[in-house]
């Protein structure tokens, strides 16, 4: 037994010098020399299931109990570990795995060197990949010691266990159980480090080929690194042997010795870096692996879009990242799940957000949805895309989610997940998705017909089906700059007033003093010329409570009409989408007349100021608070002219013939992808407007 320890000791000695040394290129020649496979291959995975079994059982902390008997950690056997498959290929390895058992267990009973002891290992294995090598070695270790662990387990109720301990001495095992807790200690870390290793180095070879090559960065990193891992995972295993036949024959003097444990932990250390290593090569195979199969799905995708289809089934599988045999990743209208093909042949029309997506736009899409829909027997679908970074999803997001997807009465997706990468690259370099939502239509082919219907469904609703770009610039060809387009379906009685030959103003901004002069002496011009005069307060564009208070003031005061949040916000919407629209199609501000009058507009809410748009029939004039304000209260210079030729042509004459010697306008746009016009010209003076980047937090 003194020989015994004495040899083990010398072993753990030689192990602290190996272990000093760096990994030199001398030392890796001679690894890479003993490596010459033949190109078999091992599916070493259910061996390593079994290995792991058994070393699960090996490696528990220390406990009395245990020992005595108890059975604490005698789990029970895991089945899929031992199927017939592990079964065949152990019965054919059983040779090799039995000869390097021998091997590990008369090196380290006879005190050999263990650098020497796993050359030799790595000889007997040359035949066979890094992976294989390992493994092997390893089940070996596990059927030498996992005997010699069960017979301690069950030696105290066990007759043959107790005389096959006897024989072994193990029962000296149970006398010093206690002192013995760091050597089992610094024994489970060891085994569990070389188990990670193995599997990370198992894992290399199970990495697809035609997604990343062995002669390329990051699998030509850890083709270099495995030699080095497989090494010391090798080396490991025998000194976990060494150290545990060392206990088996172990003396008094042996067990207050610590030195022996800190050697396993100094080793545990190394092959814990190694495998921190490896998995860090690894997360880069991954990720380089996940990049080249988004850029084939990305470029399937393309290539779908650009292929004449039967129907739209294949491009919504591949968008909702479906497959044939389970295509139910979609929740109906009623949240229940659905099968793809409720949307074959159908017009799609793709919902692209994320989840910032306002009430308002679900609101007014709904009624588009739900009832205009059937009211104007269209036939389409909508479908919710939302893009979402899956890297920052949290409790708080999946709340939101929920919460948005049980306003939408339309069809969505069971979960963002579900969303693969390339689909969302897809969604922002083809169809330009930044921010603001967008709705891409298909026709009932696939065929993508439209980049962006939203403002269509904005501006025309449902008349603009099938919501292709053909349809949209033929509508805007029977458009002209009215009050009916400006107003559409917000105003109620708009359609009595056009009848009844009102002038209808339409005036917005912020200042309340200026709102209640100008409405005051409007109304008092109209009542001097005996005119049907209507005004309606349109507020202004993002900054809904500021309206909301001055909306109260206004129907308080009775001032004018006043509409509320939906319509004020619905307002700006449609003439930012009018904008969007126009510049699309490409059309130059001076000679559209739609467009520019859109961008006035838009630039006269970006100002602090109020202003104002007069309609009579198809009579317009419009200018900002000021201006307005000082000709309506000029009105006797005018006087004559309204009497003649009505007021708004009178008002716009008289505008017409003030110079402003400063002003500044600006035209204040959403960062919403495409379309944003270079040029744009100044509603005031006509001259080119200069460029600017602003960036605004609306928070109120």
């Amino acid at each position: 037994m003194a020989t015994q320890s004495l040899h083990s000791q010398q072993l753990m000695r030689s192990e602290r010098r190996m272990f000093s040394a760096s990994d030199d290129s001398a030392m890796m020649k001679q690894i890479q020399s003993t490596h010459s496979p033949d190109g078999r291959f091992l599916d070493v995975k259910p061996i390593l299931q079994v290995i792991d079994n058994v070393l699960r059982h090996l490696t528990p902390t220390i406990d009395h109990h245990a020992l005595n008997g108890g059975q604490g950690h005698m789990d029970a056997i895991d089945d899929s570990s031992t199927n017939m498959d592990s079964n065949g290929m152990l019965e054919a390895l059983a040779f090799l795995v039995h000869k390097i058992s021998c091997e590990i267990s008369c090196k380290c009973s006879s005190g050999g060197d263990a650098h020497a002891t796993t050359m030799v290992l790595l000889n007997t294995l040359s035949s066979y990949p890094w992976d294989a090598k390992v493994v092997l070695t390893l089940a070996a270790f596990a059927v030498n010691f996992g005997e010699c662990w069960l017979v301690l387990q069950l030696c105290t109720t066990n007759s043959l266990a107790k005389s096959v301990a006897l024989l072994k001495q193990l029962p000296d095992i149970l006398e010093y159980s206690h002192t013995l807790k760091p050597h089992f200690d610094a024994l489970h870390k060891l085994i569990k480090a070389m188990m990670e290793v193995t599997k990370c180095i198992v894992e290399f070879t199970e990495l697809p080929s035609q997604y990343i090559s062995s002669d390329l960065p990051p699998m030509s990193i850890a083709v270099a690194h495995i030699p080095t891992a497989a090494y010391w995972t090798i080396r490991s295993v025998v000194a976990c042997a060494a150290q545990i036949t060392s206990l088996v024959g172990m003396r008094y003097e042996f067990v207050t010795s610590t030195s022996e444990a800190w050697e396993l932990s100094s080793l545990a250390h190394k092959v814990c870096s190694i495998h921190e290593h490896l998995q860090k090569i690894l997360q880069l195979c991954h990720q380089h692996i996940d990049e080249k199969k988004q850029t084939e799905a990305y470029e399937g995708l393309k290539h779908s879009f650009g292929t004449p289809q039967l129907d739209n089934s294949k491009i919504l599988l591949k968008i909702f990242s479906l497959s044939k045999e389970d295509p139910h990743s979609l929740l109906g209208p009623d949240k229940i799940k659905v099968h793809i093909e409720v949307l074959r042949r159908k017009h799609v029309l793709l919902l692209i957000s994320d989840l910032d997506i306002t009430h308002e736009e679900i609101q007014v899409l709904e009624s588009l949805y739900k009832y205009d829909r059937v009211t104007s027997e269209v036939n389409y679908e909508i479908v919710w895309l939302p893009i979402v970074d899956r890297s920052a999803w949290n409790d708080s997001y999946q709340q939101k989610f929920l919460s948005l997807q049980s306003m939408m009465p339309w069809y969505t997706v069971n979960h963002p997940s579900i969303i693969e990468p390339a689909v969302v690259k897809y969604t922002r370099e083809v169809w330009n998705f930044v921010k603001k939502p967008i709705v891409v239509t298909l026709d009932p082919l696939g065929k993508m017909t439209c980049p962006n219907a939203l403002n269509m469904l904005w501006i025309w609703g449902n008349t603009a089906f099938p919501f292709t770009t053909d349809r949209e610039a033929s509508l805007w060809k029977a458009e002209a700059w009215t009050v009916e387009l400006l107003v559409d379906g917000l105003e109620p009685n708009l359609s009595n007033w056009v009848r009844q030959e009102k002038v209808i103003c339409l005036y917005g901004g912020e200042e309340m003093e200026w709102i209640e002069s100008f409405t005051s002496a409007t109304k008092n011009v109209a009542q001097f010329l005996g005119i049907g005069l209507e005004m309606v307060y349109v507020g202004k564009n993002n900054a809904k409570e500021r309206v909301k208070k001055i909306t109260g003031l206004i129907n308080e005061r009775q001032l004018s009409h006043a509409w509320q949040d939906a319509n004020v916000w619905f307002f700006w919407k449609r003439l930012e989408s009018m904008l969007f629209s126009k510049t699309q199609h490409g059309k130059t501000n001076e000679i559209d007349v739609i467009k520019q009058e859109v961008m006035t507009l838009l630039g006269y809410d970006g100002s602090e100021h109020g202003w104002a748009v007069f309609f009579s029939g198809t009579d317009m004039v419009r200018a900002k608070g000021d201006k307005v304000l000082n000709a309506i209260q000029s009105f006797e210079q005018w006087e004559d002219m309204a009497r003649v030729s009505g007021f708004v042509s009178a008002i716009r004459g008289h505008l017409e013939g003030i110079a402003d010697e400063h002003h500044c306008t600006r035209l204040i746009l959403p960062g919403i992808s495409g379309g944003i016009a270079e040029t744009v010209v100044c509603a005031e003076c006509g001259r080119t407007m200069e460029m600017y980047f602003m960036y605004r937090c609306c928070v109120e």
